[in-house]
């Protein structure tokens, strides 16, 4: 852009940026989980076969969740899709607490309401 670029800086439209921000940020809460949890089984393989029937897919998937949940409170992020989607996983408001580093109760007090507005619409 041509002109003074301090004025342009502080008049440009910075929504999608800021939106592309956002996103990259999330990616990268799970590339960090998944570094932190370590890798999951492959599917088709023996570690995987064996975990068939068995609730530790579903724990594993928490776990990430609980963690992107605790990295995008550090960094700033908007934890309302993760708590979203710790939620429709079956997180207590207990582990979710927890991981963010509060009350059960504050949590509740603090999510609950725009989860069940999402999940159950009127």
């Amino acid at each position: 852009m041509e002109g003074d670029p301090v004025r342009t800086a502080l008049e440009i439209d910075v929504t999608a940026a800021a939106a592309a921000v956002q996103v990259a940020a999330v990616g990268e809460a799970g590339r960090q989980a998944d570094a932190l949890l370590g890798a999951w089984p492959a599917p088709g393989s023996v570690e995987w076969h064996a975990e068939e029937g068995t609730d530790a897919p579903r724990r594993r998937e928490r776990a990430w969740q609980l963690l992107q949940l605790r990295i995008g409170l550090g960094a700033g992020l908007d934890p309302l899709p993760t708590v979203l989607g710790l939620r429709r996983h079956g997180a207590t408001w207990e582990e979710i607490a927890t991981a963010a580093g509060t009350t059960r109760q504050a949590a509740h007090e603090r999510w609950a309401g725009p989860v069940r507005e999402i999940l159950e619409p009127r």
